[in-house]
């Protein structure tokens, strides 16, 4: 007696009405061969964290004492809090020169710009990757080649960043850096999630994010246990391990099967849905099943597909098409909002007068509670009201932070508040990702996700900025931080929900999608 095949008629029928419907019966079900991808895709995020805040240690004043000259230079040294006040030959470094760019290079006089202009320059990096690279993961390379890419360029500059001879060199290499980090995180995320079914989609795009919590948690021990080093040392403990992991991507790491069929490798597309399936639904799969499928789907895709994926057309088609832009724009507008204290909060704690060491640990353990909750959750949580609330909460804690400065009394109030936040701003974080990429079609979706998180740098990229005017005036730090976290919030009642519902591969089926929603909303 024959078992009945997986794919009979009926099941033939239903499947081909969309490819999500498809990936569903193939790999709906999570097992071990998904699982090791996601882990091997997502820990992309561990040296994408610990690229993103390396310059908070490899670029820092370094603490100085006065020293016992014998002369009356000494009593005027202990009078003055800058460095740049009191006679060369009165102070010295606790620990090497070689251990921070600025004393290496002797900066410590130099003008915010010139010592500022690494970290800039690396931000600034990310903007101009993100919007060079961002379709190409939709377009003609796929997302397993970008990542590689994408790590290989960030992780090779950063060990040749160990040579550099100058800060104009060092900022150079530290644009490039970025430029190829811009996209890591998006070709990771997008990626990973379209490897398994929507039931672990949420939970899946969530190890990214728990991933990019161990990078950052990592950063300050590697510094600490680096202390007294050069900093070099610090850039290739971070980066050559990063190299290594590019090749293993390569060799291990299967290419997204959406994004194989759309660019019509129908072979290599079978291929991973059977590599990736479970052993009793790969050995069901038929292929006249496949055959079925697309023929069915040639037919509706074939003209939509090829013009949907030329070089670039996916920004195109964000623009051109009214409700992707509306979608897209509030993103932005959002993630504007929460990149400015989740970048900011970290540059700006060291202000609250704690440890650095201890300041980053702490911003880096109260990361790590959020990417928890949101794995745990994320399948029950409603997208729209969770960003709302997580970025109100971030808001409000924040000018809360800001008016309760100037206390002794209310140090460590102040410094519940800001992690409070900061958690918040985390937790809001992955959830826009996740948002992000269940907002838009398999044709658009790596474009849209990158051109969202290239707002939260934006965000990032202002922070520094506002935590210098912020020095003496928390306001103009945590409370713009807040008010612009709160407000951009508000924009998520424009967005539909997601949660639960199929992904999308044309912009055709997204506005079908959207029409149904409408005519259900009108009865």
């Amino acid at each position: 007696m024959t078992s009945e095949p997986l794919l009979s008629d009926s099941n033939e029928k239903r499947c081909m009405i969309s490819l999500d419907n498809t990936i569903e019966v193939c790999i709906g079900d999570f097992g071990w061969s998904q699982f090791v991808q996601a882990i091997l895709v997502s820990l992309a995020w561990v040296f994408d964290a610990q690229q993103s805040f390396i310059s908070v240690f490899t670029d820092a004043l370094p603490t100085w004492h006065c020293i016992n000259n014998n002369n009356n230079n000494n009593s005027s040294c202990q009078m003055y809090k800058n460095i740049c006040d009191v006679p060369k030959d009165t102070w010295k470094f606790d620990l090497p020169t070689y251990t921070s760019v600025v004393s290496d290079w002797s900066l410590e006089c130099s003008s915010s710009v010139i010592t500022g202009l690494p970290a800039s320059s690396f931000f600034i990096g990310c903007l101009v990757g993100g919007f060079v690279l961002c379709t190409l993961a939709d377009s003609s390379f796929g997302r397993k080649n970008m990542l590689v890419i994408s790590c290989l360029i960030m992780s090779i500059t950063g060990c040749v960043t160990a040579i550099s001879t100058n800060i104009w060199m060092y900022s150079v290499l530290r644009f490039i850096s970025g430029f190829g980090r811009a996209t890591i995180g998006t070709c990771s995320l997008v990626l990973s999630t379209e490897l398994v079914g929507r039931k672990w989609r949420g939970q899946v795009g969530i190890i990214s994010f728990v991933c990019f919590t161990f990078g950052f948690i990592s950063l300050p021990w590697i510094a600490y246990l680096n202390k007294g080093n050069s900093w070099r040392v610090l850039y290739l403990l971070t980066c050559f391990p990063a190299v290594v992991y590019s090749i293993i991507v390569y060799f291990f790491v299967h290419e997204s099967p959406r994004w194989l069929y759309l660019r019509g490798h129908k072979e290599e597309f079978v291929e991973t849905l059977k590599r990736i399936a479970n052993p009793a639904t790969r050995r069901e799969l038929s292929s006249s099943f496949f055959e079925a499928l697309f023929i069915d789907l040639e037919k509706n895709m074939s003209v939509t597909a090829s013009r949907d994926l030329d070089l670039y057309s996916a920004v195109r088609l964000l623009i051109e098409k009214g409700w992707a832009l509306r979608r897209l724009m509030t993103l932005v507008l959002i993630g504007f909002g929460v990149g400015m204290v989740y970048y900011g909060m970290p540059l700006g704690v060291g202000d609250l007068g704690f440890d650095i060491y201890l300041s980053i640990t702490l911003n880096a353990i109260s990361e790590l509670p959020s990417s928890l909750i949101a794995f745990f959750l994320i399948g029950k949580m409603n997208r729209k009201g969770s960003l709302f609330g997580f970025s109100l909460l971030s808001g409000i804690c924040s000018v809360g932070c800001a008016l309760v400065e100037g206390s002794e009394g209310l140090k460590w109030i102040q410094m519940g508040l800001e992690m409070v936040s900061f958690f918040s701003a985390c937790t809001a974080f992955n959830v826009l990702l996740i948002y992000t990429l269940e907002l838009f079609p398999t044709c658009v979706r790596n474009c849209a996700v990158s051109m969202v998180r290239q707002s939260l740098v934006v965000g990032g990229a202002l922070s520094p900025l506002l935590v210098a005017l912020g020095r003496n005036n928390s306001l103009f730090s945590y409370g713009v931080f807040g008010v612009c976290s709160a407000t951009f919030g508000l924009f998520t009642v424009w967005l539909p929900e997601t949660k639960g519902r199929l992904l999308c591969d044309t912009m055709d089926e997204e506005e079908r999608l959207l029409e149904q929603a409408q005519v259900v909303d009108l009865k």
